[in-house]
């Protein structure tokens, strides 16, 4: 039987290798095609991909069992779940990988993307600029069709001109630039802040006016230290909640 083929991963010693391989097996399972195999190679297998001990392995797969995404058969092997590509709580953790885990798994609608005035209260975050590239996509519960969240990217334009938009309708912004374009990714600043849905964000999320929904900003570093990517995403505050874990080490 064909096996699911996960995304390679740069380890960062920094952070717990099990939560890394764990997040990063979570993204390759949410981002997966409609008809990539359910089934997981083995845990031998995974280990030798992530350059990981099997007793690594072990553990990042009970994380993705806990969760629901996989199920362990014995003799039979691991298997991701049909339904694990629903939406999940939006969690604030220590890695890429995990970012891109938690924009993936939903249909995505590109709305519109081309030049824009860059936003006053951006500004700082691309210095000499009075113009950048928007892309403004709606992202939807796979399953019911119902619209989650709306985000709007705004992306220095020398960074924009490699985007393929057709990615956009595969893969979240994070794993665009990161893969795609090959942008080195140093790191991403989250801020979350509660709102009450303006009239154009009610309607696309499809909730009343003065609905309260989660306000967050992600900026995006690439190795010299300057934003390449600001993003500023409408959750529905009733489908999503945010967690930070710290690591007290």
């Amino acid at each position: 039987m064909t096996t699911f083929a996960p995304d390679s991963l740069d380890l960062n010693r920094k952070l717990p290798l099990w939560y890394q391989v764990s997040q990063s097996l979570r993204a390759s399972i949410l981002g997966r095609s409609p008809d990539a195999p359910l089934r997981l190679p083995t845990e031998d297998a995974l280990a030798a991909h992530y350059g990981v001990s099997v007793l690594t392995m072990r553990q990042a797969l009970k994380e993705l069992e806990a969760e629901g995404l996989i199920s362990r058969h014995r003799r039979r092997g691991t298997f991701i779940e049909p339904g694990a590509r629903r939406g999940a709580p939006v969690r604030l953790l220590g890695s890429v990988d995990a970012i891109v885990a938690q924009q993936s798994g939903m249909t995505t609608e590109l709305l519109d993307h081309g030049p824009v005035g860059v936003p006053a209260e951006l500004a700082e975050y691309f210095p000499g600029l009075t113009e950048v590239a928007g892309f403004r996509r709606l992202r939807s519960d796979e399953k019911t069709g119902e619209p989650t969240n709306h985000a709007r990217n705004y992306v220095r334009p020398d960074v924009a001109e490699r985007i393929d938009p057709a990615d956009l309708l595969r893969w979240p912004m994070t794993k665009v630039l990161r893969d795609a374009v090959g942008v080195r990714i140093s790191r991403i600043t989250d801020t979350v802040e509660a709102r009450l849905a303006d009239p154009e964000t009610a309607r696309l999320l499809e909730v009343p006016l003065l609905s309260p929904i989660l306000d967050y900003t992600g900026v995006t570093y690439d190795a010299d230290g300057r934003p390449v990517d600001v993003a500023r995403i409408h959750y529905r505050g009733d489908r999503f909640s945010f967690t930070v874990t710290l690591d007290a080490h």
